[in-house]
């Protein structure tokens, strides 16, 4: 896709590129360095910061291959950081997804075998992403058939595994949705729930878009001396580049650090919420003070993160910590009734 680049053409379209990533980088960094002084950890800003810089130095390149057609070195670079660089959105959309799926599901998202499936998968990505570098790099230095097909089928294969990996947020979030549950959602982060998930499934969906569109054009590879539509440079930047900046520039505007922010440390079911996580049983509902004078509904509503007078005050103890995380010690007073307050959603 997008053939080899001229200087007439992709040097102003990369230029104009570089100049958004560049903006998104020193956003998220901004971002992230100001949470930080709020004690407030969210390495994702850190991640979105990387991929940004992935993309410079992809555009980078770009230019460079441009200006020096012949230059070997400078196209396998451009190659490489084109292609792997997306990577660290397909892994931050995962990981949010199992954050929905341990709020909506606690005692099944926590599940050790569930951690180490994801574990697993993003393991199979790197392995991934190594095996994709090799084959591209070899594919510049051999002319033997044999290998060069050998060297297509793995990027064909890991092509399409990677595009899963991109699809997987979107059944992982809707069965976590449409899952029967015995407990109430865990909200995490500010804002409404209802957002959050739009935000996740929006996004997940560009890069599958994306991603499909790479893996499509690759399958059909049409003979170099006639091009089809798909291998445009049009199409090139838009799938590719063009994409990718939407979802870092939503992540970006939707203020991503505080609606997916989770208190640190957790652990196990209940540490989203700052509390301990009970099933709602019929006992809870009969024999209190509230069913004679006040509203059942309201009565069971209470008793679903209820914590027993044993674990009152390690409760106590991590809403706190969780407040201080998001906003600071300076401004946890004003502010973090806001944060425990968000709408239900999507419940």
């Amino acid at each position: 896709m997008g053939g080899l680049p001229n200087r007439q053409l992709d040097i102003p379209i990369c230029a104009v590129l570089l100049v958004l990533f560049i903006s998104m980088a020193a956003t998220h960094m901004t971002i992230f360095q100001i949470n930080r002084r709020r004690d407030h950890k969210f390495l994702f800003s850190m991640l979105l910061f990387g991929f940004c810089m992935a993309r410079i130095v992809a555009l980078t390149t770009r230019i460079a291959w441009a200006t020096h057609p012949t230059s070997l070195s400078v196209g396998i670079a451009a190659g490489i950081f084109t292609q792997a660089g997306v990577l660290i959105l397909f892994v931050v959309n995962v990981l949010f997804s199992q954050r929905v799926l341990r709020a909506y599901h606690p005692a099944f998202g926590w599940h050790p075998a569930v951690k180490w499936a994801y574990i697993g998968l993003l393991a199979v990505v790197i392995v991934l992403l190594i095996m994709v570098i090799s084959a591209s790099v070899s594919l510049f230095f051999t002319l033997n058939p044999t290998e060069r097909e050998r060297d297509r089928t793995i990027q064909l294969f890991a092509g399409t595994f990677l595009a899963a990996v991109a699809f997987l947020p979107i059944p992982v979030v809707l069965a976590s949705l449409l899952a029967p549950r015995k407990t109430r959602v865990e909200k995490f982060g500010q804002g409404r729930f209802r957002t959050k998930i739009q935000l996740l499934l929006s996004t997940a969906f560009v890069l599958t878009l994306g991603a499909g569109f790479r893996i499509g054009a690759g399958f059909a590879a049409p003979p170099a001396s006639t091009p089809a539509w798909f291998d445009s440079k049009t199409c090139f930047y838009v799938f590719n580049f063009g994409l990718e900046f939407l979802v870092v520039f939503a992540y970006a505007v939707a203020r991503f650090d505080r609606r997916f922010h989770v208190p640190d440390g957790s652990f196990a079911p209940g540490h989203y919420a700052g509390g301990q996580m009970h099933k709602l049983t019929f006992s809870d509902c009969i024999n209190r003070e509230a069913d004679l004078f006040g509203d059942v509904a309201q009565a069971a509503q209470t008793t679903v993160m209820e914590t027993t007078p044993a674990d009152a005050e390690a409760a106590r103890q991590w809403t706190e910590k969780a407040r201080r995380e998001l906003y600071g010690a300076c401004s946890v007073d004003s502010q973090s009734e806001e944060y425990f307050s968000a709408e239900e959603g999507l419940e």
